[in-house]
């Protein structure tokens, strides 16, 4: 443990004690403690400024945190997996740290909605809940973590949260474009060759794309998109997450049923 640290947790005993049981539980999820003025900071949008100007917002720790963020999953990445490409890296890196990702831990981990500090328009919006408020509340406690406790205190917390989504987002499949990753599942489960079969509906100048994803010519699953591309990617994403809960090879009368829409629209040419 570093002396700044150590400081840290002895500075903070005192104040762990008057917190409440919701804040105490935020803290054990966090795997360590902020004080309380950082603390507050890391929870302010920026509407709650605007409307008390002597408040400080979350935006510099955000900032900060993203930094931090990004250097940690980039070093786990580099040193546990030497043979990943940059592009490979760079792909799953941008999943581990998107909106997405940080949200679902903010929600489902952290339940940070109750303590974020939202204007009145805002709480009006149920700000608390935006995918992107969530997304930024991660970045600044990560930056308030880092500020007071350094970077080996922030590279645990980091790890403590994400590990999960960063185990999942170097499996194979997530790993790669879906349209990649299916041809790979497929093959290695020697069910046959991946092809599509597309169908388009909709005024020409707002179309919607229905992608029917076939493996050795048996519907597996299907995908909609503004696209052909989104679509395919859709229904790539879809089979090969149903490939993947088969736990043994699976011959080509097992393959799993599509659940396909009615298909009663022309058709758009194969890829």
């Amino acid at each position: 443990m570093s002396e700044q640290t150590h400081q840290h947790d002895q500075q903070n005993k005192s104040n762990d004690r008057a917190l409440s049981p919701a804040a105490q539980e935020l803290f054990s999820t966090l795997g360590t403690s902020i004080s309380p003025d950082l603390f507050v900071e890391a929870l302010t949008h920026r509407s709650f400024t605007n409307e008390h100007p002597l408040a400080h917002n979350y935006e510099r720790l955000e900032f900060l945190g993203d930094a931090v963020l990004e250097l940690v999953i980039t070093e786990t990445l580099y040193k546990n997996h030497p043979t990943y490409s940059e592009g490979q890296m760079s792909r799953i890196r941008s999943k581990v740290v998107s909106e997405e990702s940080l949200s679902e831990i903010a929600r489902d981990k952290l339940k940070i909605s109750q303590f974020i500090l939202l204007g009145i328009g805002e709480q009006r919006d149920k700000g608390a809940y935006k995918p992107s408020i969530l997304c930024d509340v991660v970045e600044s406690l990560i930056g308030a973590v880092f500020i007071e406790q350094g970077i080996d205190k922030a590279r645990q917390v980091i790890h403590h949260l994400l590990d999960d989504n960063l185990a999942f987002y170097t499996t194979e499949g997530p790993a790669l474009d879906w349209k990649t990753a299916i041809v790979i599942k497929a093959h290695k489960m020697n069910l046959g060759e991946v092809s599509y079969r597309m169908e388009m509906s909709g005024p020409e100048n707002h179309l919607e794309f229905t992608a029917y994803l076939l493996i050795n010519d048996q519907d597996v699953a299907w995908g909609r998109g503004s696209s052909k591309r989104k679509a395919q990617l859709d229904a790539a994403q879809k089979a090969w997450h149903q490939l993947d809960s088969k736990t043994e090879s699976i011959n080509d009368a097992s393959l799993p049923d599509a659940s396909l829409p009615d298909a009663t629209l022309p058709v758009a040419e194969e890829e």
